[in-house]
């Protein structure tokens, strides 16, 4: 008879989420499934609330982006209260996000995505984590957890709290930007570009290149993307429009206020989290072979959907990429590489922002802001892939209705398949082991969901 595989939790996520594997009568994979049990119970608790107030309590979905749902929240009730920030506190707010995104990086390459690589995903599970890369190469993890560190504390000091943030306010920012707080963010943020840069060459040269094996195998699948780029297609990760890209490079690009004609949301019995795909390619199909419908978000469909980067040192690495794995791509496991590519764009950015000279301006936030009935859209680009919100108010400012698509959620569909090719790919006449499932986790962890 067919058996029953549980991997639970899968490790080294930033949440909880469980695989099941059903073995036929052979012991070869029949079908997986990716169980995620979050509450999505947000889009209800905000309701009746003052929309002012809902970039306060939105951030509390998640304690590792929350600066993320902090600015789309804000971007939503501009919106809804029709208000448009000034230049400079639309630049703190981007700002902000680049300095969010740094720690963000660091973690998931270090501290998550690692171990697999440095130490081998056939490594034991008792060292194949943060600690076993402590062992394997002390003064790099040494350096790793300073440079974190460091990134978290900058922006804390800068902005009042790293986690659960209230510096972003309707209309535009809290407070102005002195000049010594700038020279202070500049040098850090250029330690950080340095950083970066060493982190990217040690992946790509170093890391990377042992395993290319499990990146051409494992997690495998045609899908489209969806990312944010300007007007001249250059990858943005606070504002611009939305680009749905299909699998064979065709593209569909809209303001965001208009993703309900583009995104449907789909609801499966077995999982908590919604699953969205592209409306315009037909109703959504789960299979590997066929997906229809399916779209990948994050760092991978960021750096596909995009003709370029905005700074020019990621640029360097974009092409460097391209010329190694085309575009699309569609190999999972290079969602590891593509973050590295981010990471460095986000240390140019914040070095472009705080060598603008509007960065230290006073005029920071609209003013006469009145409450009114409005429907507002905020969108911002999470480390884990595009974020939308959606509200309604009433003439009260109130809000009625609330809507959101989180980064991972777009990845639902695609996780589930990724995690099925990946069984089949690994389990054969019903012979697994620890380092086997450890390369199903591996295609989940990718995502960084």
């Amino acid at each position: 008879m067919g058996k029953t595989l549980n991997i639970a939790p899968v490790s080294r996520i930033e949440g909880h989420a469980s695989v099941t594997i059903q073995l036929d009568d052979s012991g070869n994979v029949e079908d997986a499934r990716l169980h995620v049990l979050s509450l999505r119970g947000f889009e209800k608790f905000v309701v009746g609330r003052p929309v002012e107030e809902v970039c306060r309590i939105v951030n509390r979905i998640c304690g590792i982006c929350p600066w993320q749902h902090h600015l789309a929240s804000n971007k939503a009730a501009d919106q809804c209260l029709g208000v448009t920030p000034p230049p400079t506190g639309r630049k703190l707010r981007e700002l902000c996000q680049m300095l969010a995104y740094i720690p963000d990086k660091i973690l998931h390459f270090y501290f998550l995505a690692a171990p697999d690589f440095v130490l081998g995903p056939d490594a034991d599970y008792s060292v194949r984590n943060v600690v076993g890369i402590v062992g394997a190469a002390p003064d790099l993890a040494k350096k790793v957890v300073h440079m974190r560190y460091k990134s978290q504390m900058m922006l804390e000091k800068f902005a009042g709290k790293v986690i659960h943030p209230m510096a972003a306010v309707v209309g535009g920012y809290s407070r102005p930007m002195l000049e010594e707080e700038r020279k202070e963010l500049l040098q850090g943020v250029l330690e950080f570009k340095d950083f970066a840069l060493f982190t990217m060459k040690f992946a790509r040269e170093e890391v990377f290149p042992k395993y290319l094996d499990a990146v051409k195998t494992l997690g495998v699948f045609p899908s489209g993307y969806i990312g944010t780029v300007d007007k001249e297609g250059a990858l943005q990760l606070y504002d611009g429009e939305l680009r749905l890209q299909s699998a064979d490079g065709k593209i569909e690009q809209f303001p965001y206020s208009e993703y309900k004609n583009h995104i449907g949301e789909h609801i499966e019995d077995w999982s908590y989290l919604k699953f969205p795909y592209a409306k315009n390619w037909g109703q959504l199909k789960l299979d590997e072979n066929d997906p229809v419908g399916v779209y990948r978000s994050n760092c991978l469909a960021r750096i596909n959907v995009c003709d370029k980067m905005a700074t020019p040192l990621a640029q360097e690495e974009l092409e460097i990429f391209r010329k190694s794995f085309g575009r699309p791509a569609h190999l999972t496991l290079l969602y590891n590489w593509a973050r590295l590519i981010e990471l460095v764009y986000c240390a140019e950015r914040a070095e472009e922002l705080l060598n603008d000279p509007e960065i230290t301006g006073r005029d920071i936030r609209a003013t006469n802001i009145e409450p009114k009935a409005g429907e507002g859209f905020g969108c911002v680009e999470a480390p884990r892939g595009t974020l939308i919100h959606n509200y309604k108010t009433d003439e009260n400012g109130m809000v009625t209705m609330a809507n959101l698509i989180v980064g991972t959620t777009h990845n639902n569909a695609a996780m589930n398949l990724s995690v099925k090719q990946a069984a089949k790919a690994v389990i054969k006449d019903g012979k697994y082991d620890q380092g086997i499932l450890n390369r199903i986790e591996m295609a989940v962890r990718a995502y960084d969901p």
